[in-house]
C-alpha cells in the first residue's frame, strides 16, 4: 500500500541535504566516507517510510538490502560493465568502489534507526 507522509519526507529531505553538503564540502577520512554512508541508509529508510505502508522492521530490512546491493554492484564493477563509469553523477550516486567499511556504516545506520525509533522499540503502542 502506498501513502505520503509529509513529516517523514521532510526528514528525508533534511538528511539528503546533509548528504549533499558532505559530498560537496567535506573531504576527510571519516565524515565523508563513513558518516555519509551511515546517513545514506537512514535517509533511504525515511524515503521508503514516506511512501510505503510497511512495518519499520521490513522498511529497515529493505533499506539495508538496497544499500548492500549497491555495494555488491560496486564490488562487481557494475558501472564499468554497463558503460556508465564516464557519467560522474551516476558514479557519485551509486558509488564506484567497494569497501567493507561501507557495509559496516550501513549496518550501524540501520541499528541507529532501531535505537531511536519509537515503533521499533514498541513505545508507540502505549
Amino acid at each position: 500500500m502506498f501513502t505520503f507522509k509529509l513529516k517523514l519526507f521532510i526528514t528525508f529531505l533534511l538528511l539528503f541535504l546533509v548528504e549533499v553538503g558532505i559530498a560537496l564540502w567535506v573531504d576527510d577520512a571519516i565524515i565523508r566516507p563513513f558518516f555519509g554512508d551511515f546517513l545514506a541508509v537512514i535517509a533511504l529508510f525515511f524515503l521508503l517510510k514516506t511512501f510505503l505502508v510497511m512495518s519499520d522492521l521490513n522498511l529497515a530490512f529493505a533499506s539495508l538490502s538496497m544499500a548492500y546491493l549497491l555495494e555488491f554492484l560496486q564490488y562487481c564493477n557494475f558501472l564499468k560493465l554497463v558503460g556508465l563509469e564516464k557519467y560522474k553523477i551516476i558514479a557519485i550516486v551509486l558509488g564506484s568502489s567497494f569497501d567493507w567499511r561501507d557495509i559496516f556504516a550501513y549496518t550501524l545506520g540501520i541499528f541507529a534507526v532501531f535505537l531511536f525509533n519509537k515503533e521499533t522499540l514498541g513505545l508507540n503502542k502505549v
